[in-house]
Order: structure tokens, then sequence, then C-alpha cells
């Protein structure tokens, strides 16, 4: 009885210690309509490698994105169609940007690091949508994680060794 307890103790200490390593967004949801300010948190490198480049795929939905400048990293903003027009501030917008990209640094891979953009969840999103944010962490040798499994019908983040940083879009406040 002793050993069992002991090893299920050991598998949910390194399952507490995988689920740490992943790339997260500090807010877990926020309301449809409103300015989102996605914080993603890199806790550590590529085995023992540190990063020099943080990729971030943004969604669909995420409106008007605008990174925020890191010392000593340069910010990339590619742009493209969506796939919809979206009303933002009471006019359509059909394009904007899709992916923000950190390079040039050196984040150590005992080190935690925090790279953080804005934008605008879409109206048009509904209340209980995740919103998956793919994260690919470069760094040298051409080591790489990446965090962009993002779960099939009836699975959840947790039955993934690389998923996706999300939030989730909740219901507008009453005032």
């Amino acid at each position: 009885m002793l050993k069992t307890t002991i090893i299920a103790l050991g598998l949910c200490v390194a399952g507490a210690a995988s689920a740490s390593a992943h790339v997260t967004l500090e807010k877990a949801e926020t309301p449809a309509g409103k300015a989102y300010k996605a914080i993603l948190r890199v806790g550590h490198g590529c085995d023992g490698k540190p990063t020099t480049k943080i990729r971030v795929q943004i969604p669909e939905g995420i409106l008007s994105v605008k990174p925020m400048p890191k010392s000593g990293w340069t910010i990339e903003k590619a742009t493209g169609k969506y796939a919809r027009a979206y009303e933002l501030y009471g006019k359509p917008v059909a394009e904007g940007v899709t992916e923000l990209v950190w390079s040039g640094g050196n984040l150590a891979d005992d080190e935690y690091d925090e790279f953080v953009f804005r934008g605008v969840v879409a109206n048009e999103l509904a209340p209980g949508t995740r919103v998956y944010i793919p994260v690919v962490q470069e760094c040298p040798e051409g080591a790489v994680e990446r965090w962009i499994d993002i779960p099939a019908a009836g699975k959840t983040s947790d039955d993934y060794e690389t998923p996706a940083p999300f939030f989730e879009v909740v219901a507008q406040p009453r005032s």
C-alpha cells in the first residue's frame, strides 16, 4: 500500500512538473468585444538551450493586435486577410495582424519571461468559445518546442504534451 502511494505521489509530482513546463496564458477568460491583454508565460528553453525566438499565431477573431516591445528583442508583425469581416468600433475589419515574432533575444533555459500583446476579442465570438493561441518556441541548433496542439472533440489540453495556450470567451458582465 505504501509503495503504491509513493508511486502515485511521484506520478503526480512528475505530472505537475510537466504541466508547468508549457507556454501558458496568464488570464484564462475575457468577454467578447473587449480588449484582451495576452501575457504568454515561457518557463524554459528547448532541452537545455535558450529561447531565441517566439512565434505567435494570432487566431481568427482577435483584432487590432499590438505587441508590447521587449528590451533586447525585435518584433515582426505579419498581416493578412481574415476568413470573414468583423465589426470593430462600428466599422468592418477584414484584415489585420496574423502572426507576431519576437526574435534576437536570449532567454536562458533556467529563466522565465513573458511575451505580451493586446487585441480585441471580436463581438462575434460566442461565450464558451475557447480561443487557442499556437506558439512556436525556437532555440539554437534547430531546437524547437511547438505549443500548437488544439484538442480534438472529446479531448482537453491535458491530453496533449504540447498544448496551445488558450482563453475562454465569457458573457459580458451586466452593467
